[in-house]
């Protein structure tokens, strides 16, 4: 993962670099380059996250029960229902591991049909202009992608169905959030914005130490920043 935004990383911290040397990157070179350095990077993320526990096992991106049912969780816990709240928990964050894991096609995707204006564009972005990208690039069709992968996961679950039917109804009155309204739509956002954040993290840290061994391709992008 570090290698793979070694190339983002180290051409934003270079501050000093003029838009003069910028424009001496051929098109060719700043597409090639970013292309093989966000491939990489998605791919460490999926991986990362499209296991057993890869989002039970991380406390930044597990995903706890909606926040309807968390306000009834005591009272269910106290009628007995203690093992049907942990079920649901757990299917959700399997559910999300199922769905990332068959992110990576999509991802790629983004990347090979990323323009030369999109590669100057991350070039010359923020921080998370990486991320930036992906969710821009990437979210409605893997959301798409993810929401029939959630729902199978998740429809073993009696208190899903549950929920569904009583959330649908507060969300008609607006007592619930819309993204909340069913298990399907809640957990598919949440393990868009667990991708998202993994992804953000690393490009956020290697911003702050950019390492790893260089490809030509990124060394000729550096020359001209310098």
């Amino acid at each position: 993962m570090k290698r793979a935004f070694a190339l983002i990383a180290a051409v934003l911290l270079a501050t000093s670099a003029s838009a003069a040397g910028l424009a001496d990157i051929t098109n060719k070179d700043a597409v090639s380059g970013l292309r093989q350095a966000l491939t990489d990077g998605a791919t460490a993320a999926v991986g990362k996250l499209g296991v057993e526990n890869g989002f039970f096992g991380n406390a930044k991106v597990k995903i706890p029960l909606p926040e309807t049912l968390q306000k009834v969780e005591g009272i269910m816990r106290a009628m007995g229902m203690k093992r049907q709240a942990e079920e649901l928990e757990l299917a959700m964050n399997r559910a999300a591991e199922a769905a990332v894991a068959e992110a990576k096609p999509l991802l790629v995707d983004a990347v090979k049909k990323m323009s030369v204006q999109d590669a100057k564009g991350i070039l010359t972005g923020g921080e998370t202009s990486v991320t930036d990208y992906f969710r821009r690039t990437t979210s409605d069709a893997l959301g798409k992608k993810f929401l029939p992968v959630v729902k199978k996961a998740t429809a073993r679950v009696g208190l899903a169905e549950k929920y569904n039917a009583i959330a649908g109804k507060g969300a008609q009155l607006g007592l619930v959030d819309s993204s909340q309204a069913t298990i399907e739509q809640y957990v598919t956002q949440k393990s868009l914005d667990g991708l998202y954040t993994i992804i953000a993290d690393e490009e956020k840290a290697i911003r702050q130490d950019p390492v790893g061994a260089a490809s030509s391709i990124v060394q000729k992008v550096f020359g001209a920043l310098k």
